[in-house]
This record gives C-alpha cells, structure tokens and sequence, in this order.
C-alpha cells in the first residue's frame, strides 16, 4: 500500500512561533493523540528555522517529556511541531529473557535531525510495540532488525550510525513520525490489544502466544515511508 502524507501547512516562521509559546509555557506540554495532524504530516526538514539555543531548550523539553512518560523516544510532531526532529534513550530495566530475545541493550540519549533510514540486512523481527500518541495500546509491528540512520546532529554534522535490536526498533518508530507514519500503519492488527489485555494475555517475551491466540502472521506489513531509503 502507498501512502503519502500530506506536507506541513506551516512556514518557517510559524514553526518559530510554535516553539517559543512551548518553551515560554513554563510547563511540560501534552503529548498529541491519534488524530492530529500533526502526526500525520511530512515534518518540515530543519533548515536553521531555531537559533541554536532554541533548538537545544527544545531538546532538553522534548527530553523531559520523554522521561515523565516515560517512554524510549519522543518525536516533535507528538507535541504539536511539525519539524524533522527526534530525541531517543533508553536506560530502562528491563526482564533478562525479554531483553536477550529482542536483542534490547541501553541506548544513550541521543536527538536527531532529518534522519533516514534503511535495512542493514534481509532480517526482520515482529515485537508488540506501543506509543506515547496512542495511549493504552499495543500491537505487533515486524521491522528490519538492523537499520543504517542518516541524520543531522544539533551541531549540524552530518552522521551515519547503524543501529540494530530494539534500538533499530526506536529508530524506526521515531523517523517513521516525522514522515506521517504512526507504527499502527504497520502493524498487524488482529494483534491489536489494550495494555491490559496485553499483560492478561500475551505479555511474553515473543509473539508466539499472542500470533496463537488472536489469529495472525507477524510478516511484514507493507508501507511507502518517505523517509526511509532502500539500501544501507
């Protein structure tokens, strides 16, 4: 399936605007639901519309809201900014057996500008995967299981990292927000499930018991992503 979101209606300067009212607030701002628009645009590319210490008082916002979640990772578009821009972390405990199959190690904090990505190998791997801007939801979403990201570092340096595991996973759901793609899109939804029903159910390591239980194949669900590119 094809899929294009529509780009973002706002200029330069009303993306300025937008972020001096969230940092002027002097309180951490909502994170947006399924349903905004904001989540379903092509985030504006960042191309100097925030001074340097503007975009670093965004980043540590953005940081903070991340941790009060809690969550791995946190896109501008889920506060409302359509702007290339992403912040990543992972330092959560987590059950050894869950952590040694999904192949899931701490990831240092790290924010990201106008990232791509693409596959580092045929290999996929099917996990449940929730978001901070669908509350009290999880599904199975299959994704490459190693991944080279392109981007842009707040100091402007252009870098090219590989990731792979459950960091690979936090990339592509983060970059997949900042091209209109909610991880639902790519999900197989007959493994659709509340997080109580989750941790009821299927709160295992694998999708072994869930694929079971609620009839589904965890293959990959085809979807155009403007922001991923097809070869490493």
């Amino acid at each position: 399936m094809t899929h294009t979101p529509p780009r973002t209606p706002l200029g330069a300067a009303e993306i300025s605007d937008l972020v001096d009212r969230i940092l002027d607030a002097g309180t951490l701002p909502p994170i947006v639901q399924a349903g905004h628009p904001a989540l379903r645009q092509q985030a504006a590319a960042f191309d100097g519309q925030l001074s340097r210490d503007r975009l670093e008082r965004l980043i540590g916002l953005m940081r903070q809201v991340m941790h009060e979640a809690p969550g791995v990772g946190l896109a501008a578009p889920q506060l409302g900014i359509p702007l290339q821009l992403a912040v990543l972390e992972d330092q959560f405990d987590v059950d050894p057996e869950a952590a040694t199959l999904r192949r899931r190690s701490p990831l240092e904090f790290l924010a990201i500008l106008n990232p791509r990505y693409g596959p580092a190998g045929p290999t996929t791997a099917a996990f449940y995967e929730g978001c901070l801007s669908l509350n009290g939801l999880q599904a199975v979403v299959a994704r490459p299981e190693s991944v080279v990201l392109e981007f842009q570092a707040p100091d402007g340096a252009a870098q090219r990292r590989e990731f792979s595991g459950w960091q690979a996973r936090i990339v592509q759901h983060e970059t997949d927000h900042l091209n209109g793609i909610l991880y639902l899109d790519r999900a197989q939804l007959r493994s659709l499930s509340t997080n109580a029903e989750y941790a009821a159910h299927w709160a295992e390591a694998g999708t072994g018991k869930a694929q079971e239980g609620l009839g589904f194949d965890a293959t990959p669900a085809g979807i155009s992503v403007p922001g991923a590119h097809p070869d490493a």
